[in-house]
């Protein structure tokens, strides 16, 4: 088990977004007691309900199944991983300080910052705090350094519990501190500045020196802390043995950790609104976000917030600046009333407008091409005001890709009548949104018509209470967040057990891109089992991603299920589960296996990434007797050949079974599968054929595209590669013609009769665009980069950001594709017989 307190609140430089809601909310953050709220404690227990017993009869959780040995070891993995988020918490409390005492020497000066009595409440108690946790962390780190099975440490969890005091009076101080704070940055702009930038320390051994977090942020951090320690506290006593001298101290320690929370949840319980359920509970909120609603035809984004018997749609109010914001309920459903309607009977539902692939492709580049140059103003010290109006352009065009980009229908129906359609980009949120909303539909709900006074009131509470902030663009990131991993991620699903019947079964992975998560691979469906072994390895491209995740379905062959539309999923999830890419982790070249634990499935799959500049390196192959990595000179003279071998025969087996793949070249093939296919074509084995005609046919587009990438300098030449560049940019048609023609004409012989009749395949491909979905700019995209990004010793120059990836020199890389594709048919020669055959008066 991998012990990372807090992988989903801190991302190691402790950017979370406050889970309070400082501004006008009137009530303080919940803190949970739940021992469950530990994002790794125990998946089964988030699952089912049933939480981690706070003090188990046994010190080794399993009635002694497990032997002390190995219960000493994970105190030793929860014991580091709290003491890593231990040193963030004490950078982040320091960096808070950081700024008091400069603030108290102006404090008694003609000019004040702020007063002293403002400075008092802000920074009430976190002096102290600091000092327990430094002590604390000073204590138990050289004990976990110096390891050995007689460690004791329950002495210093039962100080740290006894001290929890101080917590109390800053909880109550917290919500007076954060008005007071809001109040001084408004009224003094010196403050503002400071408060919007606190510079926090990385973690010693991070690459990282420092990151910006708001002074808001940072005074959350105690209210979550205390929560954290509770938890921590959980896991030691579930891995120490009931005999060890640390059991009594720790369950102490948890005990008054407890009743603190306790006592201080029932002063702050953020939850209880004015509004009570007909019945004359309280009514909760229990899950919000952003959706996008197809409304009489158009797309609009919706907040939708499920509360304990009713789902409202709402939608933020333009205010004038400085008042305060307000939601706009468009419809709500009581959940007595809510049903889910099965694909079948909801065919008379409307269509869904599905824009095309390269429009959203487009787009992701737009939105790359302005975020490099957001990041070169930024190095240049550029003016904020061209900075600001990136950003507007930014947000636009990410909030269109947002609006554009989710085609799964979800439909919800009132069954007195309305029905209403949401449209997402993942099914995992779709299940997400469905399950919350199945669970409350368990309890004895009654409907109701709400007065428009009742109406007005829970609306108005939706403000205060929404745990959804922003929407899911990037251009709503502070620049401290972390901007996720560029790159490319290797996943092998290997297996699954636990289901309770035979089944058909396959996995779908996802990651977030661009602010939402979308569905990048698919593994084929295992036939009637109860343990399938995949054992399928994928390459997924990362664009910003921070999270994987894996659903587990049962196929479903019904045909009278199946619906027209070709969004709709009828396939049962059978489970489904998430984990955080933490760029430390995975960065390594090593494979990581991981477990991940749904509804009593367990998924095995194996992961390791690459970056980036390391995935782009174009490396000649040591035996010059393959294929793979060899000059394509050296290929053709050794086979006789004008195009490769490897080049013809994937193509023609792609021509003749794979043109009406949906998402050919776009979808990766299965890596193992890949890897073969190498194998065989660089031994030049007789099976080839026979091997070919077997083999699956995305590991076949893989295996072309794979020989490109791996050309020990690209097919169209690094020596070209800068006029490729400068030709793209020319804006007379003409000119740009003769250039383009006069850049082919100076390629060698084989690099040039490979790229013709690589052209003319892709070009049949993109005339079966309305079954493949694979249009001229799709197929430019996938292969525009490997056909001309430099090798090794050229790419230098052009390899800055990780992140610049989708920057300038790749979108002119599709582009070059591109023009050739849309061009109408070259012919090899025609172009060498006639350099003016081109006409110039284009």
């Amino acid at each position: 088990a991998d012990f990372n307190y807090g992988a989903d609140e801190y991302d190691a430089e402790g950017n979370e977004e406050p889970k309070a809601l400082p501004e006008g909310s009137e009530t303080m953050p919940y803190i949970d007691e739940s021992p469950t709220m530990s994002p790794q404690l125990s998946a089964r227990g988030q699952e089912s309900g049933d939480g981690v017993s706070p003090t188990p009869t046994d010190g080794l959780g399993t009635g002694g199944e497990r032997d002390a040995g190995k219960g000493l070891e994970m105190r030793k993995l929860v014991l580091s991983g709290f003491l890593a988020s231990e040193e963030i918490y004490i950078n982040q409390l320091e960096a808070l300080l950081l700024p008091m005492k400069p603030l108290k020497a102006t404090a008694t000066t003609s000019q004040p910052v702020l007063t002293l009595q403002q400075i008092e409440t802000i920074f009430y108690k976190i002096q102290d705090i600091y000092e327990i946790h430094k002590e604390f962390y000073d204590s138990l780190c050289p004990k976990v350094q110096q390891w050995d099975s007689n460690v004791t440490m329950g002495h210093l969890f039962q100080k740290l519990a006894s001290q929890l005091g101080v917590y109390k009076a800053f909880v109550d101080n917290y919500k007076i501190a954060l008005e007071t704070a809001e109040k001084c940055s408004q009224s003094n702009y010196q403050f503002q500045k400071i408060s919007e930038e606190l510079k926090v320390k990385g973690p010693k051994d991070s690459k990282e020196s420092h990151t910006s977090v708001t002074m808001e942020a940072l005074l959350y951090k105690p209210i979550d802390r205390v929560t954290r320690s509770t938890l921590v506290l959980h896991d030691l006593l579930k891995h120490t043995p009931a005999d060890h001298p640390d059991y009594p101290l720790l369950q102490d320690a948890l005990r008054i950790s407890q009743n603190f929370l306790s006592s201080i949840n029932e002063d702050i319980d953020p939850r209880r609104t004015a509004v009570t359920t007909p019945k004359g509970e309280t009514r909760q909120l229990v899950k919000d976000g952003f959706l996008v609603e197809l409304s009489e035809g158009s797309r609009k984004l919706r907040h939708v917030f499920l509360f304990t018997d009713v789902l409202l749609c709402a939608k933020l109010k333009k205010t004038a600046v400085g008042k305060h914001q307000q939601y706009d309920c468009k419809w709500y459903v009581p959940l007595a009333d809510l049903v889910f309607p099965s694909p079948e009977e909801s065919e008379h539902c409307p269509q869904v407008h599905v824009i095309p692939d390269h429009e959203l492709e487009d787009m992701k580049m737009k939105i790359s091409a302005i975020k490099s140059e957001v990041q070169k103003e930024k190095a240049n010290k550029g003016q904020s005001r061209a900075i600001e109006r990136l950003k507007k352009k930014m947000f636009e065009n990410e909030f269109w890709l947002l609006l554009n980009s989710p085609a799964i229908p979800f439909r919800i129906h009132n069954r007195n009548g309305k029905s209403y359609l949401f449209l997402l980009s993942s099914d995992y949120e779709r299940s997400e949104w469905r399950e919350a909303i199945q669970k409350l539909q368990k309890k004895d709900l009654q409907a109701f018509v709400l007065s428009s006074v009742e109406l007005q009131v829970l609306t108005g509470s939706c403000f205060k209470l929404r745990t959804v902030h922003n929407i899911p663009v990037t251009s709503n990131k502070d620049d401290d967040e972390s901007p996720g991993l560029y790159g490319f991620l290797h996943v092998i699903v290997h297996s699954a057990k636990g289901f309770k019947q035979s089944a058909n079964l396959y996995c779908t992975l996802e990651v977030d891109s661009f602010g939402y998560f979308v569905s990048k691979a698919k593994t084929r469906v295992f036939r009637d089992t109860t343990e399938p072994q995949w054992n399928e390895e994928f390459e997924i491209e990362l664009e910003g991603s921070q999270s994987l995740r894996i659903l587990c379905y049962e196929k479903c062959y019904d045909k009278t299920k199946l619906n027209k539309d070709n969004n709709e999923i009828v396939d049962k999830i059978m489970g489904k589960g998430q984990i955080q890419l933490d760029p430390q982790a995975v960065q390594t070249k090593n494979w990581h296996m991981d477990v991940i634990e749904m509804n009593g499935i367990k998924v095995e799959f194996s992961m390791k990434f690459t970056s980036r500049d390391m995935s782009l390196k174009r490396t000649p192959s040591k035996k010059q007797t393959g294929v793979f990595g060899v000059k394509i000179s050296v290929v053709t003279k050794r086979e006789r050949s004008k195009v490769p071998y490897i080049v013809r025969q994937c193509i023609e087996e792609v021509e003749k079974r794979g043109i009406e793949e949906v998402g050919i070249y776009r979808i990766s093939g299965v890596a193992t599968d890949i890897q073969a296919l190498k194998a065989v074509f660089d031994a030049n084995n007789k099976d080839i054929l026979v091997m070919l005609s077997d083999m699956d046919i995305n590991a076949i587009a893989g295996t072309l595209k794979l020989y490109f990438r791996e050309l020990p300098e690209p097919l169209l030449t690094d020596r070209l590669y800068p006029a490729f560049m400068e030709g793209i940019a020319l804006s007379d048609p003409a000119a740009k013609e003769n250039c383009m023609m006069h850049l082919l004409r100076s390629l060698p012989d084989p690099n040039l009769i490979t790229f013709l009749f690589l052209l003319e395949h892709l070009k049949r491909v993109a005339e079966k665009e309305p079954i493949n979905k694979m249009s001229l700019h799709n197929l430019a995209t996938v292969f525009g980069p490997t056909l001309l990004r430099p090798s090794e010793g050229e790419s230098k120059a052009h390899l800055t950001l990780a992140s610049d990836i989708w920057s300038h020199d790749v979108m002119a890389q599709v582009q070059v594709l591109l023009y050739y594709l849309q061009h109408p048919p070259i012919s090899f020669t025609e172009l060498k017989r006639n350099t003016l055959y081109f006409s110039t008066d284009v």
